[in-house]
């Protein structure tokens, strides 16, 4: 039987057919490669429904890969050294049709070597480098192929979240907000893509010195112990920027907002001693210490709606404070004032705030290996477990957290960064790597050291040792038992540990995810408009949430009263004459004091009834879609 044409989409759309598929996307290849197709076009063709898919469009995600034929790479090493020597640029490569970019779709189609010693002549495209199957953020992850992948993906998510030097412009940038740690280190265990993305640069992290071990129960679960003296000397320590503005707007009528400091007189006026800290141009001084809610910059506005004339046709404008105040629950320092022109040619003044925050009972650190948790207590260093050389360590983690989650790469950077230490070098651990000796190493000094191999006494080469086993033996070499343990004593009693304690230098990360951020509580305040409930979320000063799982809870125990009581009394209960007669709501009548239903006329027989204001809105509701909901009154027994 004949075989069918194969249809042809270009960008989604159907373009044509062709006889033979397989020959037209070999073809089409190759023309690319000659430079007769643009390097940006991209072809797959789906042998089960005999579709060829072309892609010229944008936004697609393309990667490198450098093109087989018979099983031989098409870059050579003479083309890698005129890379090295400037000669060649790596978009040349692409030009000359040995590297190009594959989207995904067209990946389904190809098969990838991973290293050039496994290429067969099946393969028709090999890895640049293995590492490059990785993101960004799991690029940053150390030894990541010795961790379960779960883990993985919770390093790569969690080093976005994390404070560290990230602008070096800090003062003069506008951003909403913003962090920067201070004493930002770069990590003793990198990896090459952190370092050529310009991670080092601009650091996240800091070298911590880590010993896992059980404390009293105060790291259980993933909480962490933090030696008080680390950080009164700078460990996790880091400021929180906020910026604030406010602009004189131009309303229609010539109207416009004035920043200056508010009369007593104003609407909504704040107060006379809200606006001490302000200078006489209505906008505060930079290192001033300002409170929740202290006002920042002094504004009026003019009011809402057009006043009516007085009885001397004159109308008297009365100004409304819109003064731009510091949000609830932040407190700092006024950091920087900027008066300058907005787009519309009105005077702008943005105000940034800086706040110091110093690790807590509660802030959130995590390695890059996922191994998150929450700070459980800040202990004097006298209290800390110690060395025989009277080392204590910054942190302490739970011994609980390693064995499910698997996190090996945590263990090897800890001895990864113990070594780098005393040998006086940083440690590659990229991932995938085959050659240890020659990569392992970022000092010359050392690597030279390894190659010399006089200390170890019989010749290492990539076939015969491990980054992993190369690491100890330096350990070793270095005074330190090869596995990463130590002989330790606890700080509180003095003796001796019994078990051996595992410690190094690992590369932990202070997450914008603090405890004074966080912190909510609420007695009474405001509520929303409609259903008189109160707010919700701690911007607007709300209440927390008594939710339908935890209404069953009530119930299951029985408290009807406690439910009652959150439920009604604490959130929108109001009162509300209702007609035993007709079963509609009445009213009361103000001025001759006295209540009448407006349904059925009954000035008797209306008795006072307590229910939820959102209760109330739902007859209203259903009143308006001309349903009369009816209320059966009945005596309390």
């Amino acid at each position: 039987m004949e075989k069918k044409m194969a249809r042809v989409f270009v960008d989604g759309a159907l373009f044509g057919k062709v006889d033979d598929a397989v020959d037209f996307t070999r073809n089409f290849r190759q023309m690319r490669r000659n430079g007769q197709v643009p390097t940006e076009v991209n072809i797959s063709y789906k042998d089960y429904s005999n579709e060829i898919v072309i892609n010229t469009d944008r936004g697609r995600a393309r990667r490198p890969l450098i093109v087989v034929e018979n099983g031989q790479p098409s870059v050579t090493p003479d083309d890698i050294e005129r890379v090295r020597s400037g000669e060649y640029e790596f978009m040349s490569l692409v030009a000359q049709g040995k590297i190009e970019f594959i989207d995904a779709e067209e990946e389904d189609d190809l098969y990838i070597g991973v290293y050039e010693d496994d290429l067969t002549p099946d393969h028709t495209h090999l890895e640049i480098d293995p590492s490059l199957i990785l993101g960004i953020g799991a690029a940053h992850v150390p030894f990541p192929e010795h961790n379960a992948s779960p883990r993985v993906t919770m390093g790569a998510g969690m080093i976005k979240q994390a404070l560290g030097f990230a602008q070096a412009n800090m003062k003069l940038r506008p951003d909403t907000r913003g962090h920067m740690l201070h004493y930002a280190q770069v990590p003793m265990v990198h990896t090459q893509a952190a370092e050529l993305i310009g991670s080092d640069t601009r650091p996240q992290g800091q070298n911590f010195c880590v010993a896992i071990i059980s404390y009293e129960g105060y790291n259980i679960e993933d909480a962490l112990i933090f030696n008080k003296a680390s950080v009164e000397r700078g460990l996790g320590r880091s400021h929180f920027f906020r910026t604030y503005e406010g602009e004189e707007r131009r309303y229609p009528g010539g109207q416009v907002d004035r920043i200056e400091v508010p009369e007593d007189d104003v609407q909504g006026s704040h107060g006379p001693g809200s606006y001490a800290n302000l200078d006489t141009d209505g906008i505060i001084n930079p290192e001033t210490r300002v409170m929740e809610k202290d006002v920042l910059i002094g504004k009026t506005s003019p009011p809402r709606f057009l006043e009516e004339p007085t009885g001397e046709l004159i109308a008297v404008e009365k100004r409304r404070d819109t003064s731009i105040t510091m949000r609830s629950n932040e407190t700092g320092i006024v950091d920087t004032v900027i008066v300058t022109e907005s787009e519309n040619s009105s005077r702008l003044v943005k105000v940034r705030t800086r706040d110091l925050r110093v690790p807590e009972i509660g802030d959130k650190f995590a390695s890059r290996h996922g191994q998150k948790g929450v700070c459980g207590l800040i202990t004097p260093q006298e209290n800390m477990p110690f060395t025989e050389a009277g080392i204590a360590p910054d942190l302490v983690i739970n011994p609980h957290a390693v064995p499910s989650r698997m996190t090996i790469g945590h263990m090897l950077e800890m001895i990864g960064g113990k070594t780098g230490a005393l040998m006086g070098t940083r440690v590659n651990a990229t991932s995938f790597r085959k050659k240890p000796v020659e990569q392992i190493f970022d000092s010359p000094f050392a690597q030279q050291r390894l190659l010399n191999d006089k200390h170890i006494g019989k010749e290492v080469t990539n076939d015969t040792i491990t980054r992993e086993q190369l690491l100890r033996r330096e350990l070793a070499q270095a005074g330190f038992a090869h596995n990463g343990r130590e002989i330790m004593y606890d700080g509180i009693t003095g003796r001796r540990f019994q078990a051996d304690i595992y410690m190094g230098v690992i590369y932990y990360q202070k997450l914008y995810h603090m405890v004074s951020t966080k912190m909510h509580a609420r007695s009474r305040g405001p509520v929303q408009v409609l259903t008189r409930q109160p707010t919700e979320g701690r911007a607007r000063e709300g209440g927390l949430r008594f939710g339908e799982m935890e209404r069953d809870v009530m119930i299951g125990h029985g408290a009807a009263m406690a439910l009652k009581e959150r439920l009604l009394d604490e959130s929108d209960a109001v009162k509300q004459y209702v007609c035993a007669r007709c079963g509609m709501v009445a009213m009361y009548d103000a001025k001759q004091k006295a209540t009448r239903c407006l349904a059925c006329g009954a000035e008797t027989d209306i008795y006072e009834v307590e229910m939820s204001y959102a209760f109330k809105l739902l007859l209203d509701e259903m009143k308006s879609m001309g349903i009369a909901p009816r209320l059966k009154l009945e005596d309390m027994v």
